[in-house]
């Protein structure tokens, strides 16, 4: 009688004097510790860093082309995820109840679906971006203009807002897994079942342009390779100006494309475990372990905090306008007309 007693003592709730309350099951004090700092580092990162993208992108006219205006928007979908996302599923994942609301707890997972698809869509329009300017340099300006880059941005932001807010807001989502979804939702959870149909649309809507960017960027790679050998045979020869200007375009745009084109890998890599992960549970009863789940949503979610990381690795001029934007120069009605690159063409 005493050891029953004492177990339900022992038995943490979200909420304490709430009737079907969700089990607390709080981390130890180290290890809670440890996953703040690393999972509040991502948020600050996420937040941050892609502020000082879309900063330094609007700021510096330099920066006022298409391309540029496409990373911008994705860097403001990741924004978003640092900002609407990352602190409340912070206090998920660590404490073990969601004490923000049934409200918020859609509202949370409908942003979730919406800025995932929203950065693939961007980034499904970038490596279309970069294939015109990598196969046809000289004739890319006319191809993708900046109303074109509008409208790949507008779709980017539109559909997968539409597409998560009817799944979400309607409740089709879990039809079917009525008494499934109410079982686990208890006061304290945020957990949302959905079920095989709907979770086959999501794994098709990320994996079709998913597999169009590998298509494109193999076939950049292949056209910057055989335009590598051309330059090599023409910078042999006696080289004129015109082709001395193609061969200058087109190295740019090739390094462009390979840095743009590890973003891709990276977001292929941190959101691949979590699409599986979701697929399989669907189809094999949830069976997935909590933890297994944590793992696959933070490293979805962390990819938000590595695409500044990786502009400041491989563009000098990121942080050249990190530089003017943190020393306070940016103030200066000058710094809009600031030359950000070393390489003339």
């Amino acid at each position: 009688m005493s050891s029953n007693s004492s177990a339900a003592a022992a038995l943490q709730l979200c909420y304490e004097n709430v009737n079907g309350s969700c089990v607390k099951t709080p981390y130890s004090p180290g290890p809670r510790l440890i996953l703040y700092t690393v999972f509040g580092l991502g948020a600050v990162l996420a937040v941050f860093g892609n502020l000082l993208v879309m900063t330094s992108i609007l700021h510096f006219r330099q920066l006022h082309s298409p391309t540029y205006f496409l990373v911008a928007s994705l860097a403001a979908a990741d924004f978003l995820v640092g900002v609407t996302l990352m602190p409340f599923s912070m206090v998920r994942s660590i404490e073990s109840c969601w004490y923000f609301g049934d409200k918020f707890c859609t509202f949370h997972t409908c942003c979730d679906v919406a800025f995932c698809y929203s950065s693939l869509f961007h980034l499904c329009c970038i490596s279309i971006d970069r294939y015109i300017a990598v196969t046809d340099p000289l004739a890319y300006p006319t191809k993708f203009t900046g109303s074109v880059s509008g409208v790949c941005i507008s779709i980017s932001w539109i559909l997968p807002l539409v597409y998560s807010a009817a799944v979400f807001y309607t409740g089709v989502y879990d039809d079917g897994l009525e008494e499934l979804s109410k079982a686990l939702n208890c006061v304290g959870g945020c957990q949302v079942v959905v079920n095989q149909n709907w979770v086959l649309i999501d794994f098709l809507s990320f994996f079709i342009p998913t597999l169009v960017m590998v298509i494109l960027y193999s076939n950049i790679f292949l056209v910057a390779r055989q335009q590598a050998k051309k330059i090599e045979n023409i910078s042999s020869k006696t080289e004129s100006s015109s082709e001395s200007y193609k061969a200058r375009v087109a190295k740019r745009e090739r390094k462009a494309a390979k840095t743009l084109g590890f973003t891709v890998i990276t977001f292929m890599i941190s959101w691949l475990p979590y699409s599986v992960d979701s697929l399989i549970d669907a189809f094999m009863g949830f069976i997935t372990p909590t933890y297994i789940y944590e793992i696959c949503v933070w490293c979805a979610y962390y990819n938000s905090a590595m695409n500044p990381l990786i502009y400041a690795l491989f563009y000098p001029w990121f942080k050249k306008a990190i530089k003017v934007i943190v020393s306070g120069q940016v103030f200066k009605n000058s710094s809009a007309n600031m030359n950000l690159f070393t390489e003339q063409i």
